[in-house]
């Protein structure tokens, strides 16, 4: 059975038993919060345990790194919609320690690229197109500045309310313990 295969029979198997049930909420957040988090999946399930957050409390708008890379891609697009659209009155920024976005070095992740069947070619094409893959793919080196980052960038977005406070906090995968590096409520003073 493959993966996808497996997948589709236990869906099957929550539809017709209506495990649905347990998770049925509105399209508004309960805590009126929107959290952008990192994508590993040692935060799956500890991020909101951690956070004492169950189904419906908060908008989830995850990546690699909990990285804003530009101040008009789909991240920031989501945390936008997430304010005007879906009544979230805050934002959290939560990046976490051993973050896999801190050892990418993009020119083996572009070597890796090419042993898969990429073509130079097309990646010549995309620099010669003005994208800089290199940087594009590029890590960090601190998760800190790096949570740092992305809350400048969306505290001070042209089209962000500015009375919405963003938060910048660090999680760690193993225990869960949250630091705070940002508390946005302070900016509002």
């Amino acid at each position: 059975m493959t993966l996808l295969q497996d997948i589709l029979s236990y869906n099957e198997k929550f539809v017709s038993e209506k495990l649905y049930e347990d998770y049925i909420t509105t399209k508004s957040p309960n805590k009126k919060l929107v959290i952008l988090g990192c994508m590993d999946t040692r935060l799956v399930e500890l991020l909101p345990k951690a956070l004492n957050i169950k189904n419906g409390d908060v908008k989830f708008v995850k990546n690699a790194g909990a990285t804003v890379m530009h101040p008009f891609g789909s991240i920031m697009r989501s945390l936008l919609v997430a304010v005007y659209e879906l009544n979230a009155d805050e934002v959290m920024v939560i990046g976490h320690h051993d973050c896999g976005m801190s050892s990418i070095k993009s020119d083996e992740t572009l070597k890796k690229m090419l042993a898969r069947g990429i073509e130079k070619e097309t990646m010549e094409t995309l620099n010669y197109s003005g994208i800089n893959l290199e940087e594009w793919l590029r890590g960090f080196d601190s998760v800190q500045e790096n949570v740092e980052n992305s809350v400048s960038m969306i505290k001070n977005h042209p089209l962000m309310d500015k009375k919405v406070p963003v938060h910048g906090l660090v999680i760690d995968p193993g225990t869960g313990k949250l630091d705070l590096l940002i508390n946005g409520y302070e900016d509002q003073k």
